[in-house]
Parts: structure tokens; sequence; C-alpha cells
């Protein structure tokens, strides 16, 4: 069956003056294994990343906030204010006067490392497509304080693309792997080719996708996907944890494997585009088959998008008036799109306008609500892996058990107070994007059913600490009273049974030894029968019983 063709794109399609776009990868970090092959808690991921030497591309970026205080600008008071105090200290820390003066002063629980190598990227979201060149921004990674989680967060730069490959590029964009191949072998849902490029336009890694053989062999094998190679230069010296490769620093894949994504779109006249096209923006379905007609429709049912506007859609400045007239903001959880009037300058203004919003309120609540989600989903992980390395017949496995669940719970309740937020901001539209992230995300939900996991495991620790108490109270229960015995007959009225105390040193300790050695024996046999002990005791104290029961109770104690 021979594919359709693709459409064109710039016959009478509307263009994107000028699009921003940002992709965010949440990924696990494994434990920092230390030189002895010991996992080492104390060992923090962005200090081995910091450390590696000249070799590693990635550099602690010193960003306007903890920089030289002449590069701090308004566009980033714009930014610090439109928080509220509490994620104001998650997001930036403490002054530099109060950092410097107190040496126990971390700063950010933050973290931020930049790598500076790629320039650009080339990319053709379908096959016959024309060839697409952004702009890389910049390359981070985010570490956070006392958190296992990395997010990755690229930025990208265009203009003068028609909307339908725009559609496609921010469909095919941001997928770890590909989710499967047509016929042809091509790669599916992923794009047909991607490359970085240097600042000299020379290909620094190009996608893998299109080897089939290669993706398959290591889901038989790892029983994990294994990350396209563009995506694992990104990442190096940081290696996929299913990987046979070397590295300090791995990872693990722990929410789907599409990239939340951003998007800032200025077009002519946004009041010219389809309800269609907002959908399929918002949404982020592509544009449909290439060739189709199907592509200026719906691409669900009606019914099914007849509350899209509802749901989706934050329509505060989607009027005619306004510094930023005709913006719309489309929040579906896993993207964040605005589409503008690239005509407006505040929409495109960097320094003031909706852009340097974009780029720097919004990225961070983008940031924060998916942080949010991945630890829920890093701690959750963690709670089902400690479940399937409990073995109850090894005590080795028992202990390792305890400590993997209180320290997940230590975790969580540093989490829970640190980073934790319902609100981020008192501004109408920064708050009202957050609540729409969160809601989409299902935020509350799954943070109550880990908070239902966590603390469950956590009482079970409780209840089994409590019956070993208990069972350890009961054994120096029975040894107590049967010893009872013996203290009250040999020490009545103060008597000895043997008057030795005038005898010499050596027969002292001899005796002392005789009765020494059959005291602990018997102390160590009488607990080795607690538990029968105790029944009879039990039955000794049972008034409904008769004697033959009590004496059948006492022999059972020998009984097998």
């Amino acid at each position: 069956m021979t594919p359709p063709e693709p459409v064109d794109a710039g016959a009478g399609a509307a263009r994107v003056r000028q699009l921003r776009q940002v992709l965010l990868w949440p990924l696990r970090l494994m434990p920092v294994v230390a030189a002895g092959g010991e996992h080492d808690a104390s060992l923090q991921p962005w200090r081995v990343l910091r450390d590696m030497g000249p070799d590693c591309p990635w550099r602690e970026h010193v960003d306007e906030y903890t920089g030289d205080a002449g590069q701090f600008h308004e566009r980033h008071y714009n930014e610090f204010v439109s928080f509220l105090p509490y994620v104001q200290r998650f997001l930036y820390g403490e002054g530099r006067a109060q950092r410097e003066g107190d040496p126990r002063s971390t700063g950010s629980p933050m973290r931020v490392f930049r790598r500076r190598d790629i320039a650009a990227v080339r990319a053709v979201p379908r096959q016959g497509d024309p060839t697409i060149v952004l702009q890389v921004v910049h390359v981070d990674l985010y570490f956070f304080y006392g958190v296992d989680i990395v997010i990755l967060n690229v930025e990208l730069a265009g203009s003068e693309l028609p909307l339908p490959l725009v559609q496609e590029l921010l469909y095919r964009s941001g997928r770890a792997y590909p989710a499967g191949w047509r016929a042809d072998g091509r790669p599916q849902h992923s794009l047909a080719s991607c490359e970085w490029l240097a600042a000299d336009g020379s290909v620094l890694a190009a996608s893998d996708s299109s080897l089939r053989d290669g993706f398959i062999a290591h889901v038989a094998e790892h029983r994990a996907p294994r990350i396209a190679a563009h995506w694992e230069y990104v990442l190096a010296p940081l290696v996929n944890h299913h990987s046979a490769q070397a590295g300090a620093l791995r990872y693990r894949q722990i929410e789907y494997y599409r990239m939340p994504m951003m998007a800032w779109l200025a077009v002519d006249d946004p009041r010219r585009l389809e309800r269609s096209d907002f959908v399929r923006l918002g949404l982020v379905t592509g544009a449909g088959e290439p060739g189709s007609p199907a592509q200026a429709r719906l691409p669900y049912a009606e019914q099914h998008l007849q509350d899209f506007e509802r749901q989706y859609c934050y329509d505060r400045f989607w009027n005619d008036g306004g510094a930023a007239p005709n913006t719309r903001y489309l929040c579906s959880g896993l993207s964040l799109v605005v589409v503008g009037n690239a005509n407006s300058g505040f929409y495109t203004c960097g320094d003031r306008g909706v852009l340097a919003q974009f780029r720097h309120q919004h990225f961070m609540l983008f940031l924060i609500a998916h942080f949010q989600k991945a630890t829920l989903l890093m701690v959750s992980d963690q709670l089902a892996q400690a479940l399937m390395a409990l073995d109850p017949t090894q005590p080795a496995t028992v202990r390792r058990f305890k400590r993997q669940i209180r320290r997940s719970y230590v975790a969580f309740l540093s989490f829970t107070h640190r980073y934790w937020f319902h609100e981020v901001s008192e501004q109408a539209h920064v708050k009202a994007l957050f609540r729409m992230c969160r809601q989409h995300l299902g935020l509350d939900a799954l943070y109550q059913e880990v908070k239902l996991r966590i603390h469950d495991m956590s009482s079970f620790l409780d209840a089994d600490a409590l019956r070993r108490q208990a069972n350890t109270v009961v054994r120096l229960t029975v040894v107590t009273i049967f010893g009872l015995i013996g203290t009250v007959t040999t020490g009545f009225l103060g008597m000895n049974l043997l008057g030795e105390a005038d005898a010499s040193l050596p027969r002292k300790l001899g005796l002392f030894a005789l009765v020494l050695v059959p005291t602990i024996a018997l102390t160590f046999y009488t607990m080795s029968k607690s538990k029968r002990l105790s029944d009879f005791l039990d039955a000794v104290s049972d008034e409904r019983l008769g004697a033959w029961d009590k004496c059948k109770a006492f022999f059972a104690v020998w009984q097998r």
C-alpha cells in the first residue's frame, strides 16, 4: 500500500510567525553506587555530575538568581513576584547576602545543569515533509534536593512555519522511543528523522527510531524500552538503568514515553483559526493524515469534544481588547499551549510580554506540577520494588524491606512539607493555569493514593513491631513465672540449700559454674517452650476447664 502524500503545508494554511517549544522529561534517578559497590545515600546526583571532569558536557548553570546581580533583569523580577513566598523559597532559595553570611544555607533546593554544545535540531515530521531547522535555546537538567528525580528541559525556537507542519512537529517530537512501526518500517507517531546539530552545522547525534529490531530485542531482554539514540546522546553521561553501558548516574522511565510539552505560537490572526486547529493544538493530535480532507475537521467525534472549551481553554484574554488581544491558553496537563497575535508587541515581547511570561512564570508552574507528579510516581515505584524484593522467610530481606519503607516514608514527609503546593500564585492567570494542570494530571487523587499506600506499609511495620514486642513480653513472662518457683523455693526465709559460705574460693567458683550452666540451659529451654508454656498457663487460668484438660495442656508442652 502506497502511503499518502504529505500535505502541501504552505497552500492556504495559516502560518506560525514565531514558535517556541519546551519539552520536559521527568526521570527517576537510581541510587548512586559508591566505589565499594554499595548504594550511598549521601552521594547527591548533582554533585556526582559536577565532579565528572572536563569531558562531561554538563556544567552547573549559574543563573540570574545565583550569579552576577547585573544579569538580573525586569523579566526575572516579574517571574519572582508572581509566586507566593513558600514557592519563591523552593524555586530561588535565599538571598545572596544571607547565603554568604550563613554557612548552613544551601540556597535553592533546585540545581540546574546546562550543556551548550547543541545549537540546533534538524527534523522531518513525516516522510516527504519539508525539513525544519529549529534553534536550541537551551538544554538543562533540573535536580532537586532530597528527591531522586531529574527533569530534562529542552527549549526550541523557530519561525515562519505552516500551521499543519507545526501541529505535526508538536505531535511527533518529544517521544523517547517509537510507539511502533508501519508495514514499510517507518516509525509510527515519531519524527521521520531528527538530528542534533553543533554550531558549525555538523551532526552530533541522529535518531535511530527506524531500527525496529534493536528496540524489540531490548524489550525482549530487559522488559524495558530502549531510549532512542538522539535522546541518549542528550542525557549522556546519564545512562538508561536497563542499558549495558557503564555509568555512575542511571535513570529509569517513570511516566509515559511522550514528554510533557509547552508551546507558544504567534500567528497573524488567531480568530481565523478554526475550532479544529485549537483542538489539535490543545490535545496535541497532529494535523491529521496527510492528503486527507479530515485534517480540516475535528480529530475526534463531536460529542467527545463538546466541552473542549470548558475543560481545556483558558479564555480570560480571548477578546479584542487588552495589551495582547485574542490570546488563548490551552492546557491539558500534559501540554500547555499559548496562541496569540504576532502583530501584538506585548504578546511577542520577551522582556515584559506574554513570551516572557511563557518562558518564566508559565514554565515554572508547569515544571512544579510535573515535578510533583513525577515524585509521587517515583515513591509509588519505590514501594512496589521494596515489596517485590520482600521474602518473609528470609530475615535479611525483611530487614532491608523495613529500611526501605522507612526511608520512603521519611522522603514522602519531606516532599509533603517542602514541595507539595496546592497554590503557587495569587495572580489570576498563573493561579488558574496551575489549577488546570493539577486537575488534568490528577495530582490530588495520586497524592492520596500514594499516601494511603505508604501509610498502609508503615502501619504494617508498626503492627509487626508490636507483635514482636508482645511475643517477647510473653516469653519473658513465662520464664519469670517458672523461674519464680525456683527463686522462692531456694530463697525461702533467706536460707541456703548448701552452706558453702566459708568454703574456699576455688570450691565456690566450681559450685557457681556448676549451678550457672544448668540454670542457663534451663532458662533457654524454657524460652524455647515459652509459647506452649504460655498456652498451658492460659489453660490453668481458665476456670471452665477441668483438671484433666489442664493436665493435657501441660503434657502438650512436649508433644510435637
